[in-house]
């Protein structure tokens, strides 16, 4: 007999919703509401709960296969970037001391508003980010297999090697970060989050108990969707460069800028199909990323599960079932 419960219709159930780690606490994303929840340094809990007002439901077109990937992942990275800077709030670098704002930011407040300041610096730091992994994961592998051209000018050479740099590039980055104090803690708060989302979809009763014996890691996770976008990228542009040769790095950048939005909707499709199946095929697929969320899962002790429990909770509809995936 399955398991079932007023929350999840049944074990086999799986759920649209998700979240994100961040500065101790999670960020969970339902089928209508968000929430974030932070420990706070005093040991209670910081909550915030805001309804959810997806550009899709305004432009229909957006929401259509292959552009809803660029969509999802540009939104999620606002979304994201804006929860982080909100737990950061309560950990300030410094204890006791209240840094100044700059000058360029109190010229900024007085032009903008507080509001819209905020608004403004939370796309730019999704722009450098979004800037930044490009550049490590795109332009740097191309820059770097032009090396390959001293030993061998042929393109298959020249597209391996550029392949393998990609994929090295992306695990030691994965594997350094996890390996950063603070980070590692993130992501235990991670293992907390996908831990939770589990015993969810397991139909059990959300305690702390239930949850700590669930998996850590997830298909449907972030870390498995980069990696997938890294894995089409290869076979796209192997497949481009195979029918036109470009030898010049910056153009060859430049074709890769020009193809990610389709390896990024490719992408988002084969992860959300992979997130909606099981059997053979599917374990295919997430089985590479599984394996990464080595780097980036952690397992979190009870009082971050406690966390995971009370953000999924305040994001859960009131109808079993509408947040079917």
């Amino acid at each position: 007999m399955p398991n079932c419960n007023s929350q999840a219709p049944c074990s086999g159930f799986k759920t649209m919703c998700g979240g994100q780690a961040l500065i101790e606490g999670i960020m969970m994303r339902g089928p209508k509401k968000q929430s974030i929840v932070v420990r706070r340094q005093d040991g209670g809990l910081e909550v915030k709960v805001e309804d959810l007002k997806l550009i899709k439901d305004r432009y229909p077109i957006l929401g259509l296969p292959l552009i809803r990937g660029v969509v999802t992942f540009c939104s999620s990275m606002v979304n994201g970037v804006r929860a982080l800077m909100y737990s950061a709030d309560f950990y300030p670098e410094e204890e006791g001391e209240e840094e100044q704002p700059s000058k360029f930011e109190l010229w900024l407040e007085r032009k903008l508003g507080s509001e819209k300041m905020m608004k403004l610096v939370v796309t730019f730091a999704a722009v450098l980010g979004i800037a930044f992994s490009i550049a490590l994961f795109f332009l740097l592998p191309t820059l770097l297999g032009t090396a390959i051209t001293l030993v061998n000018d042929s393109m298959l050479a020249r597209n391996l090697a550029e392949s393998v740099l990609k994929i090295v590039i992306f695990i030691g980055y994965l594997a350094l970060c996890s390996r950063m104090k603070d980070i590692h803690r993130v992501f235990e708060y991670h293992g907390a989050e996908h831990k939770t989302i589990f015993c969810y979809e397991a139909g059990l009763p959300l305690t702390v108990e239930n949850v700590r014996v669930q998996p850590r890691h997830h298909p449907r996770c972030g870390t498995s969707f980069l990696f997938m976008v890294i894995f089409i990228s290869i076979i796209v542009s192997t497949i481009f460069f195979s029918i036109w040769p470009v030898s010049n790095p910056f153009l060859r950048f430049l074709a890769h800028l020009v193809m990610l939005p389709l390896v990024m909707g490719i992408s988002y499709e084969i992860n959300r199909w992979a997130g909606r199946h099981d059997g053979p095929i599917t374990k295919v697929f997430t089985a590479p990323g599984l394996w990464l969320q080595n780097f980036t899962t952690f397992e979190p002790d009870d009082s971050m599960i406690e966390v995971g429990i009370k953000a999924l909770e305040l994001v859960l509809p009131e109808k079993a079932g509408e947040d079917a995936w």
